[in-house]
């Protein structure tokens, strides 16, 4: 897997499971059927249905393992780290977003725990109050008018929309991970940095694992409602956890 894939990863993977969370915790249930907004249906079925068993082959076990063998301090620290790196890209966005205040808060934040908290292990930015801007460049065109599109979902990398996937070589451009020379280096961190968003999740896909519902449609259905309520309000909903879950304790 490249350097690309794996990045593009870690953000499909959180869009995935938090899509799954969120259906969990609001208790909406949604059946198969015809969605306007997704034509390509059958195809991201079968996509979703591959991205599950990859996910049960080798994500899955894997951040299970992490989780139980990793202390939550050290979680919470790694977490914090890779928060801290995207703040960079949402700074970008926020400022051709034409956003002053968002933009400043954002360059504060990750100077702030860059500096006094230990390259972003600590959140200290949060403690001083300062708000969380997450944008990203699928937000960014939005801003200035390009439609969604259809959904679909990306073989390995998640689901997405037509715009978002146009993004992508954006995306890649500006994940500050990729600006890493040493190849080694740059490796482990897309690859802790998937394993700690799916770790994060691991109560809400065992919880929807277990329940009869389409977890094709609810993650569909909550990806979009996502993403439309992101663009409608002109910011990323906040997440000051980075994905996790409230405390849930695994079997």
């Amino acid at each position: 897997m490249n350097s690309f894939s794996v990045g593009r990863l870690a953000s499909g993977w959180r869009w995935v499971l938090l899509a799954l969370t969120l259906a969990v915790l609001s208790g909406c249930a949604t059946g198969p059927g015809k969605n306007p907004r997704d034509p390509l249906e059958p195809f991201n079925r079968d996509m979703s249905r591959f991205n599950e068993a990859v996910d049960n082959a080798v994500l899955k076990p894997v951040a299970t393992a992490y989780r139980e063998v990793t202390p939550s301090l050290v979680r919470t620290g790694v977490n914090n780290f890779f928060s801290n790196l995207g703040e960079v890209w949402s700074f970008v966005n926020n400022v051709l977003q034409l956003d002053p205040k968002a933009s400043a808060e954002t360059a504060l934040r990750f100077g702030f725990n860059t500096v006094f908290g230990l390259g972003g292990v600590l959140d200290i930015a949060s403690e001083m109050q300062i708000e969380q801007h997450k944008q990203d460049f699928g937000q960014t065109l939005a801003r200035y008018g390009v439609p969604t599109g259809p959904y679909i979902v990306l073989p390995v990398l998640g689901p997405s929309t037509l715009r978002d996937t146009l993004a992508l070589p954006i995306i890649l451009k500006g994940d500050v991970v990729t600006r890493i020379d040493h190849v080694p280096t740059r490796n482990s961190l897309y690859a802790a940095r998937v394993v700690s968003v799916r770790s994060n999740l691991l109560g809400a896909s065992r919880v929807l694992d277990e329940a009869a519902l389409d977890k094709y449609s609810f993650t569909r259905d909550v990806y979009l409602q996502l993403r439309d309520n992101e663009q409608r309000n002109g910011r990323a909903v906040v997440d000051e956890d980075d994905g996790a879950l409230p405390p849930e304790p695994l079997p």
